[in-house]
């Protein structure tokens, strides 16, 4: 061994070490995903083995005092899954230096009180285990345990996600269905997302929760010409009750546009399979709603699910559990938000080394 050899084995053994050292600091602060990044149900175990329970406790209290509560973070979730995958987007806030998702007009209607959910679940669990559970995993689970709550099926939730390192303000308007979308564009949407007919139908039924705003399906209810360019009073393939009463709720739509009627007019506090009667009845609120019923591809679903109420919940826990594993971010690619509104060092810059080397962002106010 020649002399001029040993330093340079020493540089290296130490090199060795530090990165050795920095690996399990990292390690023991923030859980990798197993398995090559594969998410799994039990991801917290060790590191935060109350978060579930935690998130549950938040979310009942939650949904007591807000019964919309349910809806809402159902709604946000799949808004944010839809995007650019499950991994909290959609609850970055927009701040002077940079828009997000919340800038969208699609997202202009996301309810305040689904966002104060996540938070309030954020806050008691940096409480319990600071920097472990991500934003995109309290979001996962906050749906789950709000569909069993108001009455629907418990499905598997796989966890280990990370958080985006940013945000798109026009990406939602681009890649979200849309209340008058046609089922073509419809299926050919989750169709190119790696979703099938029946789960869009499946995923459908969640609208058996919530409300929507005038606005959204006021093209049914007030100068609506039929396919020949006939005025008609109202959409004639709505019940005339339903429609001259959803008229009378929305005449001032207008000049409000919060004002909003409920997706399932039978039971809207309660996940079941009533959204799908509806659509037999002619109680489907928005245009995408009645595509379901009249389209032969769907029709036969939305029948089986009207009549059997378990083959609903079986599918619509199927199509959940793959919808919250679609686009998640692992390991580097993401980060665990110690604020659920904003990143920990500022959005990533597109190119950058790393992805996280932008301008720091001033923390919003909640």
């Amino acid at each position: 061994m020649h002399q001029h050899e040993i330093p340079a084995i020493m540089r290296l053994s130490l090199l060795l070490l530090l990165v050795a050292a920095l690996t399990a600091r990292a390690a023991a602060q923030l859980p990798a995903p197993a398995g090559g990044g594969a998410l799994k149900p039990d991801f917290y175990s060790q590191s935060c083995p109350r978060a579930e329970r935690i998130i549950a406790e938040v979310m009942q209290t939650k949904q007591m005092a807000n019964p919309t509560t349910a809806a809402g973070v159902l709604r946000v979730f799949f808004h944010d899954c839809f995007v650019s995958g499950c991994d909290a987007s959609v609850l970055i806030a927009s701040t002077q230096f940079q828009k997000s998702e919340h800038d969208a007009e699609i997202n202009h209607s996301l309810p305040g009180d689904a966002f104060d959910a996540v938070v309030r679940a954020k806050l008691a669990l940096e409480l319990e285990c600071p920097g472990v559970v991500s934003c995109a995993d309290i979001l996962a689970l906050a749906s789950g345990v709000l569909v069993t709550m108001t009455g629907g099926p418990r499905y598997p939730i796989p966890l280990g996600r990370r958080d985006s390192l940013s945000s798109s303000p026009t990406a939602p308007d681009i890649e979200l269905p849309h209340s008058n979308f046609t089922m073509d564009r419809l299926i050919q949407m989750f169709g190119a997302k790696g979703f099938t007919v029946q789960e869009l139908v499946a995923l459908s039924g969640a609208h058996t929760l919530g409300f929507s705003h005038c606005n959204e399906f006021a093209n049914r209810l007030y100068n609506f010409r039929n396919q020949g360019g006939k005025p008609e009073p109202f959409d004639p393939s709505m019940n005339p009750s339903y429609a001259r009463g959803l008229q009378d709720v929305c005449k001032n739509y207008l000049k409000d546009p919060t004002i909003a009627a409920f997706n399932d007019i039978m039971t809207p506090g309660k996940f079941d399979n009533m959204y799908f009667v509806n659509l037999e009845r002619g109680l489907g609120l928005l245009s995408t709603d009645e595509e379901l019923w009249t389209d032969p591809r769907t029709k036969p679903l939305v029948q089986l699910y009207a009549s059997n109420p378990a083959a609903f919940f079986t599918d619509f826990g199927r199509a959940m559990e793959k919808l919250s594993l679609y686009g998640v971010k692992t390991g580097a690619d993401g980060e665990v938000r110690r604020r659920c509104d904003a990143y920990n060092s500022g959005p990533a810059i597109p190119g950058a080394l790393g992805g996280g080397g932008a301008m720091p962002m001033p923390m919003p106010k909640m």
